[in-house]
């Protein structure tokens, strides 16, 4: 421990997307931090096992490129240099609305595409180089190490290749994903967790990356997203394209209660019942591609930590272990980054005290907080899939999004404040300003 490091190890279980962000943020705080990953992880590890959406497109809002920046200086110029575009929103996506195209128009929201593979491997090479990281592979964790207080103080660890053991630590954060044992550990201790929140989503999403022209090549297109968006209950098929490094296409087709197909006649002609024809058109014209993957398991959950009355002292929970979206919303990334953000706002508050005690009730409270827009936009969209039972607030955030792309679809300044909103730049609040309520509240459109 130094001045600069206040406090000794901590533990991360979980060596994903999640587990790297939370570990940069730790690096900065503690003398030593422990990334516990059950896959055969190294630092050339892009997709593995543990990140079964892995294969998927994957969307890193704005939001959340401006926190990994800040985080990992130069990592965007990085995925340029390997083919990742940046570019803007409303510029580079043929967006596909339920009412229509959305304007190409400057919105001043720059985004960047490539695949997560890619991202993974460049964050868990950046990570790993730190010198307080250390990395545990092949390694299951199986309980949690709690002392007489209550306080969590170790894990037990079950490595390959070795007997399990206990490892302590200062601070223990589980970052393991939607299959997270943390609750169960919990409920064994004593602490009850309140039920997890489900919303189903009931989509399916089948995806390959394949071979996208150059700059210079015939047939480049003047996009670099092309997109057509799941919108109940009238489009129940939807896909989206992204442009990804190494001059590749990912694309992810998307079906409500449909299985895309894997095989490839099957997946070009769900392609092309689509609305948005470059989706076909670019699969049609592929020349090379890499294998098919399909993804069923889609739905918002919730584990509740944040109102846990006994939570324990020097444990934190993250990323899909607390919260999992539907992931065609794009919100999982940068929501991660978030929590990465404000565990390290925190951290840095008691660090001048050099407490570590309060500060997990403290960061779980907040992150439910934080948790609140992303998972209410998430699921009033997926609830209104279910003909009976749809809550009020759903119907009216339904209601007001129909009338809103109506309005979007012809006033770019309109859409451009959606863009900022789905980019989490800016407050949901900005769609309902007066000027933009008016022309919402009295577009004349047909029903969607």
């Amino acid at each position: 421990m130094t001045t600069d490091r206040p406090w000794g190890k901590a533990v991360v279980i979980g060596g994903s997307y999640a587990g790297l962000v939370t570990a940069r943020v730790l690096a900065d705080f503690f003398g030593e931090v422990v990334l516990v990953e059950r896959d055969a992880v190294d630092e050339d590890t892009g997709v593995h096992p543990g990140a079964p959406q892995g294969h998927h497109a994957h969307a890193l809002l704005a939001r959340g490129g401006q926190i990994l920046e800040r985080l990992f200086p130069g990592l965007r110029e990085e995925l340029t240099a390997a083919g990742a575009p940046v570019f803007d929103y409303g510029e580079g996506i043929d967006f596909l609305l339920p009412v229509g195209l959305a304007p190409r128009h400057r919105t001043g929201v720059r985004i960047q595409t490539f695949t997560r593979d890619e991202l993974e491997r460049r964050l868990r090479r950046k990570v790993l180089a730190l010198p307080q990281v250390t990395l545990m592979p092949s390694t299951r964790c199986t309980g949690l190490i709690r002392d007489a207080s209550g306080r969590a103080t170790g894990i037990i660890c079950d490595p390959q290749d070795a007997d399990p053991r206990e490892l302590a630590a200062d601070l223990v954060v589980d970052a393991s994903g939607r299959s997270s044992s943390l609750t169960d550990w919990l409920g064994a201790t004593g602490t009850t967790v309140p039920p997890k929140r489900t919303v189903k989503a009931k989509i399916t999403y089948t995806s390959m990356n394949f071979d996208r022209p150059r700059e210079s090549d015939p047939g480049h297109p003047d996009f670099y997203v092309a997109y057509q968006m799941l919108f109940a209950p009238g489009v129940s098929r939807a896909g989206v394209m992204l442009a990804v490094e190494r001059d590749r296409w990912t694309c992810s087709l998307f079906g409500f209660q449909d299985q895309p197909p894997t095989d490839d006649k099957g997946y070009l002609a769900f392609a092309e019942t689509l609305e948005n024809p470059h989706l076909a058109e670019h699969i049609g014209r592929r020349t090379a591609q890499e294998p098919t993957y399909r993804y069923t398991n889609a739905d918002n959950q919730w584990r509740s930590y944040h109102a846990v009355k006994d939570w324990p002292e020097r444990l934190i929970a993250v990323g899909d272990a607390v919260c999992v979206f539907n992931p065609v919303y794009g919100q999982g990334l940068t929501v991660a980054a978030m929590e990465a953000e404000l565990l390290q706002r925190m951290l840095r508050r008691h660090s001048a005290s050099g407490r570590l005690d309060g500060l997990a009730r403290g960061f779980q409270k907040k992150l439910g907080r934080v948790l609140l827009g992303p998972w209410t936009l998430s699921t009033n969209s997926d609830l209104m899939w279910t003909p009976a039972g749809r809550p009020l607030t759903a119907r009216f955030a339904h209601w007001y999004n129909t009338r809103l792309f109506h309005v979007a679809v012809k006033d770019a300044a309109v859409w451009a404040r959606f863009v900022r909103v789905v980019n989490m730049v800016s407050s949901p609040a900005v769609l309902f300003h007066p000027l933009v309520a008016l022309k919402v509240l009295t577009v004349t459109h047909r029903r969607t």
